[in-house]
C-alpha cells in the first residue's frame, strides 16, 4: 500500500468530512443543554374535573347506533368528558375522525373533537384559554414525526414565550408543549443532528447515509496509516551487532 497516497487520502477527506463530525458534536452539546432547559414529554393522563358516570342514560349500544357509519363496524369506543358531560367518542372502522355521541341524550355532535381538545389544551395550561390555530394530519418542520401521533390540534397561548401545544383527542393529552425559546434550541438541534435544513427526506437521508459512510472511511484510513507508518523493530541479527559494536 502506498503510504504517501493513503495519508493524502486521509488529510483531505478527513479535512472534507470533518464539517460531518462537528455537526455532530455540535447537536450532542446542544442535546445535553435540551435535556436541562427542556421538560421531559408531557404524560397521557386523563382530562377534565372527572366523569359522572350517574349522568350516564345511555348504554353503548344505544348510542352507537345513532350513527349511520355504524353498520361498517366500530374499531373503539371510549367515554369522555366534555363540557362536564359524558360522551362516547366513537371510531369507525375505516374512519379516520372520531364521532361523539351523548351518553345523556344521544345527540350527535361533530363539534365536541375540537371542544375536547381545547379542554385539554386548557387544563395542561393551567386553566388558561389557547387559541386553536391549526389542525395537523401530518408532521411538519416543528411537529416532527418523534411525536408520532396524529391528527393533533395545535393550541397558541398570547404570551411573552409564545407557548404553544399540541393535542390529540385520541389519547386524550398533549403531546407535544413548546415555545419559541425551545424551539430554537430543537431548530439547531434538528439541523446539525439530522440536516433538517434539507426539505426533502430522500435527499436527507442520502446526504446523511453518504456522509456517514465517509466518515467511516476516513477514520479506517487513519487506523490503516498507524499501522503503515508505526517505527518497525529492529531484527534480533541487527540488535545483536550493534551491542558487539
Amino acid at each position: 500500500m502506498n503510504k504517501n497516497i493513503i495519508r493524502k487520502a486521509h488529510r483531505w477527506l478527513g479535512l472534507l468530512f470533518s464539517v460531518t463530525i462537528l455537526m455532530s458534536a455540535g447537536s450532542g452539546v446542544i442535546h445535553n443543554v435540551m435535556t436541562r432547559t427542556q421538560a421531559p414529554p408531557p404524560s397521557a393522563r386523563p382530562s377534565g374535573e372527572g366523569l359522572d358516570v350517574s349522568q350516564i342514560r345511555m348504554a353503548v349500544g344505544e348510542a352507537v347506533a345513532r350513527l349511520p357509519e355504524a353498520a361498517q363496524g366500530i374499531s373503539a369506543v371510549n367515554v369522555r368528558s366534555i363540557g362536564g358531560q359524558p360522551w362516547y367518542q366513537v371510531y369507525v372502522k375505516g374512519g379516520h375522525a372520531a364521532q361523539y355521541v351523548s351518553a345523556v341524550d344521544g345527540r350527535v355532535d361533530p363539534s365536541r373533537d375540537e371542544a375536547y381538545a381545547s379542554e385539554i389544551a386548557s387544563a395542561f395550561l393551567g386553566g388558561k384559554k389557547g387559541l386553536k390555530t391549526d389542525f395537523l394530519t401530518s408532521f411538519n418542520t416543528e411537529y416532527i414525526n418523534i411525536f408520532r401521533i396524529l391528527p393533533v390540534y395545535r393550541f397558541d397561548l398570547d404570551d411573552e414565550l409564545n407557548t404553544r401545544v399540541y393535542v390529540s383527542t385520541t389519547t386524550g393529552s398533549v403531546t407535544r408543549h413548546t415555545d419559541d425559546s425551545r424551539q430554537f434550541e430543537a431548530r439547531i438541534f434538528t439541523n446539525f443532528h439530522k440536516l433538517g435544513f434539507i426539505p426533502n427526506k430522500d435527499v436527507r437521508d442520502l446526504v446523511l447515509t453518504t456522509l456517514t459512510f465517509a466518515t467511516c472511511v476516513v477514520s479506517l484510513l487513519g487506523i490503516a496509516l498507524f499501522f503503515i507508518t508505526r517505527p518497525k523493530r529492529p531484527s534480533p541479527g541487527k540488535q545483536a551487532t550493534k551491542a558487539r559494536k
